[in-house]
């Protein structure tokens, strides 16, 4: 398994295309949520049909932690989400209970609050945005998940959530800025705090090209869950990335820049560069790789079964991250046997947000079992799923 250290490099220093397309991707993907209820829900449709749900195995060598609420403050303020409590029905993590890694700062105000844009330039090209200006173009942008690179089993894997979100695509503002084409573009956040602390440091911001910010269809969110954002989840305005790990996603955007293509990388981008799977820690911006969210996969929970007077137990999970849907998913629960397909694999378009899956098992003896997933069609690397950084293990004591 895949060991992912605690950071130790300074963690910072130095945001549809239309209504409409927002509320088809939304539409569609509660569609698609429908179809894979009544298969994974139902166990009429999953080999469970006339049984009793007796209970929920707990996964082994997972710490104890409290989950859906908010711990600590500043930089070490954290909220973890109860991947367990999941469903088809219930896709969307209630705002309460979406993961927080970095609480709002003491000395964060948010009235009045405006985004610079090209603060360092020369007067004719810098610009201020208002919130006012982004309410005005705000629109829904659709469902994404968001996971924090950091996200593990020391976190029970709770650093990862889907929202509904509403904002102004990035691209819109770029327009504003005039850019050249050869223009990277640096996005930072308010970020400083009265307090210190030993695992992060102060200071927000990531590096990306014009490309990278169109492509990812990137935006800057003023709402999440249909309503205004929390303050620790950005409020007044974060960068959504989609298909992006967390750490791209700069929470209380206070400057948009165009820089030279030869800029140094930012503290954040160096400090999360073993997280998002660089080639070392490159000097400059423009060698650091895409951010983008692995193919991941993994149960969320176990639960135990008596149907016909016969134990069985099924087994629940999400299906995220990666850039091509996934058409069959594979599972097994020991190294010494072999992968079989998922029964159930809700359909998916796009690997953005989650879907979902389900597996009946039957195991032949009692004992400790550990959970692996492998996606088969298309052939995937991933480089997390690949090396089993997923894996959960349980202890069947009856069979």
């Amino acid at each position: 398994m895949i060991d992912f250290p605690p950071t130790s490099i300074s963690r910072r220093a130095w945001l549809r295309g239309s209504l409409v397309a927002g509320a088809t991707v939304v539409s569609g993907f509660h569609h698609l949520a429908a179809q894979a209820s009544a298969a994974i829900d139902s166990p009429d449709q999953s080999g469970l049909q006339g049984g009793e749900r007796l209970a929920d195995i707990p996964f082994l060598h997972e710490p104890t932690l409290e989950l859906d609420a908010s711990q600590g403050a500043g930089l070490d303020g954290r909220l973890y989400t109860d991947l367990s409590a999941l469903s088809p029905q219930q896709a969307v993590v209630p705002t309460a209970k979406f993961y927080v890694r970095t609480c709002a700062s003491e000395l964060l105000a948010t009235k009045p609050w405006s985004i610079a844009l090209n603060p360092q330039a020369r007067a004719a090209r810098a610009d201020v945005l208002t919130i006012s200006d982004l309410q005005k173009q705000s629109r829904p942008m659709g469902l994404h998940l968001m996971e924090c690179s950091g996200n593990g089993r020391a976190t029970k894997f709770g650093l990862l959530s889907v929202a509904d979100w509403a904002g102004v695509p990035i691209a819109d503002i770029l327009v504003r800025m005039k850019l050249t084409p050869a223009s990277r573009i640096l996005v930072s956040g308010f970020d400083h705090y009265p307090q210190t602390s030993t695992n992060s440091v102060e200071g927000a911001s990531w590096i990306f090209t014009t490309d990278q910010l169109r492509s990812s269809k990137a935006f800057l969110a003023l709402e999440m869950n249909g309503e205004p954002l929390a303050r620790d989840h950005g409020a007044p305005v974060r960068l959504v990335v989609p298909g992006w790990y967390g750490c791209t996603c700069i929470k209380w955007v206070n400057e948009i820049s165009a820089i030279a293509d030869g800029a140094p990388a930012t503290s954040q981008m160096l400090e999360f560069a073993t997280r998002t799977h660089q080639d070392g820690a490159p000097k400059l911006a423009r060698d650091f790789r895409p951010a983008l969210i692995q193919q991941a996969a993994m149960p969320i929970r176990i639960e135990k079964w008596l149907v016909d007077g016969n134990i069985k137990y099924r087994v629940v999970g999400i299906l995220w991250g990666g850039t091509q849907p996934v058409q069959v998913l594979h599972i097994r629960f020991n190294p010494e046997e072999d992968y079989v397909p998922v029964d159930q694999l809700s359909p998916a378009s796009a690997n953005d947000p989650w879907s979902f899956w389900s597996h009946v098992w039957t195991p032949k003896t009692p004992g400790t079992y550990s959970t692996r997933l492998k996606v088969k069609e298309p052939a995937i690397r991933s480089i997390r799923l690949d090396a089993g950084f997923y894996v959960r293990s349980v202890e069947i004591t009856e069979v």
